[in-house]
């Protein structure tokens, strides 16, 4: 299996289109009257969800009429975000069929499909022309690419001189190795987190310039014991119609419990980064 089916098979899930919509019509939305707001419990895949991508957003001075890249989008819901709330123009590019194919729906479900565009593509080989985009966005992706220094340079490629990078990203903690499966991988065949230290040294050997680091593994692993308290109080009556395992599927339980696991034991970190081009 080559490296591009195993990140497919990782992350598909089969009828996710469905899959979701089901969700929502027994949650009582209307598919013909959604919003943004319908969609906050499952569509921003990362630690942190919506109040992350508002921050980092907030700390890369986004602004209304900014070209920006979302490598790794997803569903869709940064993408989504950065449109509505701070007037980007975004385009999100994505490996992962399913995810690619759930971006495009749930975007025309809430009326965004003239603001925000999707492109089926790859990280390592970006569909797109040099300087095209005055700002890229990573949240938790590279922990999936192994060629780092690879990936940042075709980031340095499609970013404009002086152009911005905001990382939201995962690192190896000093005990290793985490313990799987792990939403970006079931097991370390796809895993590649390398620790903060040589990621900093990589960004910098690519041309990127620091402007902010912050480390964000003590408030990652606040945000998780808050979620879980959360869910616990809505799954009183049984377990809750919209969240992350939509995305996840059956093992979500298992792999959100090891992300806990692995934050409380130093075998994961979470950074937060702006760096210039």
């Amino acid at each position: 299996m080559d490296y591009q089916q195993a990140i497919n098979q990782n992350y598909h899930q089969d009828n996710l289109i469905r899959t979701i919509e089901h969700a929502l019509e027994k949650s009582g939305k209307e598919i013909t009257a959604l919003t943004r707001e319908d969609l906050r419990f499952f569509d921003e895949f990362h630690i942190g969800g919506r109040a992350a991508t508002r921050e980092l957003g907030r700390l890369a001075r986004l602004a209304p009429g900014t070209r920006l890249l979302d490598i790794g989008c997803g569903i869709g819901g940064p993408a989504r975000t950065l449109a509505a709330e701070f007037g980007c123009q975004v385009t999100g590019v994505e490996l992962v069929e399913s995810y690619y194919q759930a971006a495009v729906a749930l975007t025309g479900w809430v009326g965004m499909s003239a603001q925000v565009q999707f492109q089926l593509g790859s990280a390592a080989d970006l569909p797109f022309e040099d300087n095209s985009f005055d700002v890229l966005w990573s949240q938790h992706l590279i922990m999936n690419i192994a060629d780092k220094p690879a990936l940042f340079q075709e980031m340095r490629r499609v970013l404009r001189p002086g152009g911005r990078l905001a990382l939201y990203e995962g690192f190896a903690g000093p005990l290793s190795p985490p313990h799987y499966p792990v939403p970006w991988a079931a097991s370390p065949s796809i895993s590649f987190l390398t620790d903060q230290d040589s990621l900093r040294q990589m960004l910098a050997d690519a041309g990127f310039q620091e402007e902010q680091w912050h480390d964000l593994t003590d408030a990652s692993l606040d945000w998780f014991e808050k979620m879980i308290a959360s869910q616990t109080a809505r799954s009183a009556d049984g377990p809750p119609l919209l969240g992350l395992h939509l995305l996840l599927g059956p093992t979500a339980g298992q792999r959100m419990a090891n992300v806990r696991r692995n934050l409380t034991e130093n075998r994961l970190g979470i950074v937060q980064a702006i760096l210039r081009g």
